[in-house]
């Protein structure tokens, strides 16, 4: 059965909520005055959720930051940092062949508060012209093609035609909330803050392989506000941080970084990682991070298994190309880190999913999982050498 997926304020909770007939449950946004402050699963009954102590339901699931929230509220903290000065900003959307999925997205980003903020998109080596069709009906986006094939050669692309300080990146197959804007970009009025990434939820529970991704791989990092540097956060371990799905990026903070690393991520050999690499280069280079769960987005997770599995192979594939990246510039700690996931994570995984243990990882995920991690260094070092016989060739 599905789950039908929610969003209810604590100030606006009907009697009754009525749903498909064919959900069996529904996961539930939890917001307060338009705040993310929580989430939780009720039971569906015959197409129904009791409004009955719903709200106090709600209140129980959110724990202490229902209290934390409406004290902000109280002494109009939100208020207080809406009045300060925000930077500009640029919102990209890196794009290849998913025109559908890119028309939900736009449309959500034009219902984004008008503050003088420019929109991309960069088709990333289409193989038709949908794309491009599509964003005509959208007079505010400027469409930029991109030949070479990479999600991180896009968002390179984007960080160079952009005209203004912060890049906010969204993925095609996402939908960002009305407020996400708004949200990231009074993170960036601390001087050493280099990157925001928001909540990320999944936009529909359709499928079973959905299910399992957001019970797995949630995009969703909480529902507090953290920061992280070197001291609270080793740049090798970066997955709680956020997930390139949704970020931004300080455009003049990447010239003391350097570019995204185009040896990596989607639309190449090594798949996935192009963000997390960033994020272990902010941390290194002594800035900050920034997660904020009021900077809320939507994502459309894979609907099949052939899809999921792809996912997770990719998943494999980009953590230890990005390990990889790491020991060939000095780190040698990340032999540990390598070692220390396969032997405590990994591992474990395997074994309860040939045992069929209660709550496993279906026994194909972990091994197109471990599969793309045996094949991440090589796809690595095979894309690096790619793009630098390319560029040598260009010269």
């Amino acid at each position: 059965m599905a789950t039908a997926i929610l969003d209810l304020d604590l100030n606006h909770i009907p009697s009754t909520i009525a749903v498909s007939e064919h959900y069996s449950k529904a996961l539930i946004l939890i917001r307060l005055n338009g705040q993310p402050i929580g989430q939780t699963t009720l039971p569906v009954v015959t197409g129904q959720i009791s409004g009955l102590h719903l709200r106090d339901q709600l209140i129980e699931a959110s724990g202490t930051r229902y209290w934390k929230q409406w004290l902000d509220d109280y002494l109009e903290w939100d208020s207080l940092r809406r009045t300060q000065k925000l930077p500009t900003a640029t919102v990209a959307v890196c794009t290849r062949d998913r025109p559908e999925d890119l028309r939900r997205c736009l449309n959500a980003l034009m219902q984004l508060p008008d503050d003088g903020q420019e929109f991309l998109v960069i088709d990333n080596c289409p193989s038709t012209d949908a794309s491009w069709q599509l964003v005509q009906n959208y007079p505010r986006i400027r469409y930029i093609r991109e030949e070479r094939p990479g999600l991180n050669i896009a968002r390179n692309r984007a960080l160079q035609e952009a005209q203004h300080e912060v890049i906010a990146f969204t993925d095609d197959d996402a939908a960002p909330d009305p407020n996400w804007l708004r949200a990231i970009l009074p993170n960036f009025n601390d001087p050493l803050v280099l990157c925001v990434t928001g909540l990320t939820m999944p936009l529909e529970l359709e499928t079973e392989a959905q299910e399992w991704f957001e019970q797995h791989c949630p995009f969703g990092k909480g529902f507090w506000r953290s920061s992280f540097d070197l001291t609270t956060q080793s740049p090798l371990a970066v997955g709680r941080i956020g997930a390139g799905a949704n970020m931004a990026i300080r455009r003049s903070g990447l010239e003391l970084v350097g570019k995204f690393d185009e040896a990596l991520d989607a639309g190449t050999k090594t798949c996935s990682g192009g963000d997390h690499e960033m994020f272990a280069r902010i941390l290194t280079a002594g800035y900050r991070i920034i997660y904020d769960p009021a900077a809320l987005s939507w994502h459309r997770h894979r609907r099949t298994w052939e899809e999921l599995r792809c996912t997770f192979y990719g998943y494999g594939v980009g953590v230890y190309a990005s390990f990889t990246r790491h020991l060939l510039a000095g780190e040698l700690s990340v032999l540990q880190l390598a070692l220390g996931w396969l032997w405590h994570d990994q591992l474990p995984a395997l074994r309860k999913a040939l045992l069929q243990q209660s709550g496993s990882i279906p026994l194909a995920l972990v091994l197109a999982e471990l599969q793309g991690c045996f094949i991440g260094p090589w796809a690595y070092i095979s894309t690096r050498r790619k793009l630098l016989a390319a560029e040598n060739h260009g010269d």
